[in-house]
């Protein structure tokens, strides 16, 4: 594919339909991670928060473990507790977020969390027009306090900025499991410690509620959207966009997620609030754009730079959460 593409240089037709394909697998990725979360909002009526993250962690990892397959064997101590660091990080992550999305609106609450990755950007990115983009995104923070904080519920918010927190936890423990796991073997075993550890909090919250048809459907659901479905999409992605262009797409989570608070769960927004995730998915933009690595020379070996990897990952691929 790379040989076709490189001894073909005056087909900039074809070249070009590929990346607009790729970015139409990102967006779908991502309004499928967004739907999802409505998809679990649905839920909490019916199982509780708990029940609804065990639902969708439970499922999830079966279908990973089955679609992966992971090697057990060959793997040391180090191996092993950096799996089980990326599956509390995966339980925690999903478990707050969710108790977020109770209390307050699916576009604020990824709005607010958002700023955990994005922190994490800039801090790593080391230049002065990162931090610029930082404080429009905590003026856009500002202005979406503007339309009341209270309205929003200060808990809810507090813990929609908790959940970004064990986001940028999750993005540091991604990259230490998927440089000691091939494929996505790491992933299927941390969601299974996720499970493990979110289960029993689950079978006490629901109990048999948990193993009704309907439910099980929506659980179901649940883990197909937010797990197996935009993993997938944006394999497929990565290998024709740049990890760059990838994280400015997966920047308009807050706006995605707007879209699917309003559509599912009919979650009406003030034009304050619009106005403020609008400048969140900028500043988010802005952040990956200056974290990216200026070009190589040329006889600077290949490769990602770690800067460049991190800043990617400010937007991490949504089949996590």
């Amino acid at each position: 594919m790379t040989t076709d593409r490189s001894t073909s240089p005056r087909r900039p037709g074809r070249l070009s339909r590929g990346h607009l394909g790729a970015v139409g697998l990102v967006l779908g990725g991502a309004l499928s991670v967004q739907f999802g979360s409505a998809v679990a909002a649905l839920l909490f009526p019916r199982t509780g928060v708990a029940g609804a993250v065990t639902l969708r962690l439970t499922i999830g990892a079966l279908l990973m473990l089955a679609v992966c397959r992971p090697r057990l064997r060959g793997h040391g101590r180090g191996d092993w507790a950096a799996v089980v660091a990326f599956g509390l990080a995966l339980a925690g992550m999903n478990s707050i977020f969710y108790q977020a999305i109770e209390r307050i609106p699916l576009g604020p609450a990824v709005t607010l969390e958002v700023l955990g990755p994005l922190a994490l950007s800039v801090v790593t990115a080391r230049r002065l027009a990162a931090w610029g983009w930082a404080a429009l995104a905590l003026a856009g923070v500002a202005l979406l306090g503007q339309g009341g904080f209270d309205r929003l519920d200060p808990v809810g918010a507090g813990l929609a900025l908790a959940a970004g927190t064990m986001w940028a936890a999750y993005i540091v423990c991604s990259a230490r499991v998927g440089g000691r796991f091939p494929r996505a073997d790491g992933l299927a075993l941390a969601l299974t410690v996720a499970t493990l550890v979110t289960l029993p909090f689950g079978l006490v919250g629901s109990g048999s509620r948990l193993w009704h048809p309907a439910v099980l459907g929506l659980g179901t659901g649940l883990a197909l959207l937010a797990s197996v479905l935009p993993y997938t999409l944006e394999l497929l992605a990565l290998r024709r966009l740049p990890t760059a262009t990838f994280a400015v797409l997966m920047s308009l989570g807050p706006a995605i997620a707007a879209l699917a608070g309003w559509l599912v769960l009919g979650q009406q927004l003030h034009p304050v609030e619009v106005l403020a995730i609008g400048l969140v998915v900028a500043a988010s933009i802005g952040a990956v754009r200056a974290g990216a690595p200026a070009p190589a020379a040329p006889d600077s070996p290949p490769g990602p730079s770690q800067e460049a990897l991190v800043s990617a990952a400010a937007a991490p691929p949504p089949a996590q959460r």
